[in-house]
């Protein structure tokens, strides 16, 4: 029995949520998440897989995730299409607006504005970006490969065309992170795909090689990690890498540590709740996987968490294991 550490208020974040870990209840909980983190990210033979669901680029994340990039505290994105569309919005100057939950919504109809809980966004930019994608996908036509390979092409336009701007997608290529959206077609990026085919471009995201190269680089990992927000399609995922690995004799044990951030509970029977212990029932994670979950709103738990890990000297160094997997398969 170990007596609950009192907490002292402190303008050091990263003594802040150390001193957390010894409290009681979410508070604990989002001290622990950062414990475990720094341990994957101590521990040399890790692969760390970041699923990335939610609204969190228009809620104001994007530099929190940039960051988290290019501080290397992951090695892998697996997003849901939106926040990579929000992301490339920003860039490209398109932004996302303080809102008002109780408003009129009919009348934001009307002025042509969208909602997102309390951000507001004009819905004449977005589509103005749909078909700047569209474009894009009709100039690299005929295209076939998967949406990290989709992506990637994107990310390395929109660096060429603003230079001096950045995004988690942009700063994702030059660190060498690769990006995977599973539900490519649910998303604004799918819709402009949709344009381009419509207009005749040979156009197929192969949203199966998808699933097969995320889980090769599983397989080849010493260990892995995973770091969740929220849950859906990008935990998923990740998730299921570890069943596709054992269908094809590969039994890698789950994963070595996990944490996810969720405002989700698990009696509802739904992937976002979902509990890493009964992930270890279907091979998921490990049974003696370090893990962590904080049931806390991700807009909160994403700056206090990053800017502590920042402000501890947490380094690490751009890891190679991903781009030799690529390099290995495509014989390069």
């Amino acid at each position: 029995m170990r007596p609950i550490h009192p907490v002292e208020p402190t303008n050091d974040l990263a003594a802040l949520l150390e001193q957390m870990s010894m409290s009681g209840f979410q508070g604990r909980k989002l001290g622990e998440s950062v414990r475990v983190w720094k341990e994957m990210l101590a521990d040399p033979g890790c692969t760390i897989l970041f699923g990335l669901s939610g609204a969190m680029i228009p809620a104001g994340m994007q530099r929190c995730l940039i960051e988290m990039v290019r501080h290397h505290y992951v090695d892998v994105i697996v997003s849901t299409g939106a926040n990579i569309f929000h992301d490339i919005c920003e860039q490209t100057g398109i932004h996302h607006y303080l809102g008002h939950h109780h408003v009129n919504d009919g009348e934001l109809y009307e002025k042509g504005i969208d909602r997102i809980y309390d951000v507001f966004a004009f819905e004449k930019e977005f589509r103005d970006v749909d078909r700047g994608i569209a474009a894009f996908g009709e100039s690299i036509a005929p295209f076939r490969g998967s949406s990290r390979e989709f992506i990637d092409l994107l990310g390395r336009d929109l660096i060429a065309r603003f230079p001096d701007r950045e995004s988690l997608l942009t700063t994702c290529i030059r660190e060498e992170v690769p990006v995977f959206i599973p539900a490519l077609s649910d998303s604004s990026i799918g819709i402009g795909l949709l344009i381009a085919r419509r207009r005749g471009s040979d156009i197929d995201v192969d949203q199966i090689v998808d699933a097969d190269e995320l889980t090769v680089l599983v397989e080849d990992a010493t260990k892995t990690g995973v770091v969740y927000i929220g849950g859906g399609v990008p935990k998923n995922f990740i998730q299921q890498t570890q069943v596709i690995g054992s269908i094809h004799e590969k039994d890698l044990g789950g994963h070595d540590y996990a944490i996810q951030y969720t405002t989700d509970s698990p009696h509802w029977g739904g992937l976002s709740g979902c509990t890493f212990e009964e992930a270890i029932s279907w091979g998921k994670e490990s049974p003696v996987t370090r893990h962590v979950q904080c049931h806390v709103d991700a807009t909160i738990a994403l700056p206090l968490v990053i800017s502590a890990l920042i402000g501890s000297g947490a380094t690490r160094a751009k890891q190679s294991a991903v781009k030799k997997t690529f390099a290995h398969r495509q014989g390069i």
